[in-house]
């Protein structure tokens, strides 16, 4: 969100600074790893309809930096009941997607979904390269005039030299506004190897919170990332932490009974922090001469072109 905050400000004309605690790329946030699902399938239309603008500017930072940013192999949602689904915001937002049976589903590819339930298809998704898209924001931020300092630590905005500045702290923001209304997960990635043609994200609903409970993306390394979303204990960004072992276990037992041709024996684990609201909704507002960008509440990366432009307009002054 920093970075594509920065290159929107940028190519505004604005003069920006961009400060990095530790180094572009480190492990220690939100933003590192291979891949994120991108998708158009939420429950509500105005997700959809964000969905759909920061798909556009994907599109647009790829054509700026000649790079293949977006893989798009589809996306399969799992739902007991379909009505628990993106079926009605997807129809009146005009995005085209099917329902399947479970029987369905498996005929075509080599998933496994639970009798009864239905699955829906939605064809504009799959994943978006995440470390090259950071780079790729912060390509072309630099490109139009950003500076970047790394190994700068903010412990707080009142000493900043500067008309506005933009927190997009990540789980450190309350470091910086205290009174945000968020708390920090450590959450428990897992990979696992698996050949052949890319499968459509998966994303399974959890029947009793309707929520996202288990989701599966493509890996250019190993084949397959998967993780239990929500799932995480909370944690202090300062402190150090491992995966959960319980969850590593329960996410390899998810996809030896989702993935069937995949290795159910995991190769690689990773965390990655969470900063999450109660409604899982974003925090964009303005405070004076203070922008807060926080939080994504685990589901951001794939809105960060939307995102960014919405944070530079709030500088500017003209909210949409």
């Amino acid at each position: 969100m920093g970075c594509s905050a920065a290159r929107s400000l940028a190519m505004d004309g604005h003069e920006v600074v961009l400060y990095e605690q530790f180094y572009v790329g480190h492990d220690r946030g939100s933003s590192h790893g291979r891949s994120r699902i991108v998708r158009l399938a939420y429950p509500d239309e105005e997700w959809v309809r964000l969905a759909e603008e920061s798909f556009a500017g994907w599109r647009e930072l790829e054509d700026e930096c000649d790079l293949r940013l977006l893989e798009l192999h589809g996306l399969l949602e799992l739902a007991e009941d379909a009505a628990h689904g993106s079926q009605q915001a997807l129809a009146a937002a005009g995005a085209r997607f099917e329902l399947l049976t479970d029987a369905q589903a498996r005929a075509r590819w080599p998933v496994g979904v639970p009798a009864g339930w239905t699955v829906l298809h939605q064809p504009q998704a799959g994943t978006v390269r995440a470390d090259l898209a950071l780079h790729a924001f912060l390509d072309s931020a630099r490109r139009h005039g950003a500076q970047l300092e790394e190994k700068t630590r903010i412990d707080s905005v009142a000493g900043i030299d500067a008309d506005v500045v933009v927190v997009t702290a990540g789980p450190w923001a309350t470091r910086l506004v205290p009174s945000l209304p968020v708390r920090t997960t450590r959450e428990t990635v897992v990979y696992f190897r698996r050949t052949g043609e890319a499968l459509p994200a998966v994303v399974q609903l959890d029947p009793a919170t309707r929520g996202h409970a288990m989701y599966s993306l493509r890996d250019p390394v190993y084949g397959l990332k998967a993780g239990a979303h929500h799932a995480g204990q909370e944690s202090d960004p300062d402190e150090d932490g491992g995966p959960q072992p319980e969850l590593v276990e329960r996410i390899a037992s998810w996809v030896a009974a989702t993935h069937p041709d995949a290795d159910p024996r995991p190769v690689d684990v990773q965390t990655c922090m969470y900063t999450t609201t109660d409604d899982e909704q974003f925090i964009l507002r303005r405070r004076g001469r203070l922008v807060i960008g926080s939080a994504c509440s685990g589901h951001g990366f794939k809105f960060a072109p939307a995102v960014g432009r919405r944070l530079a307009d709030l500088v500017a002054g003209t909210v949409r």
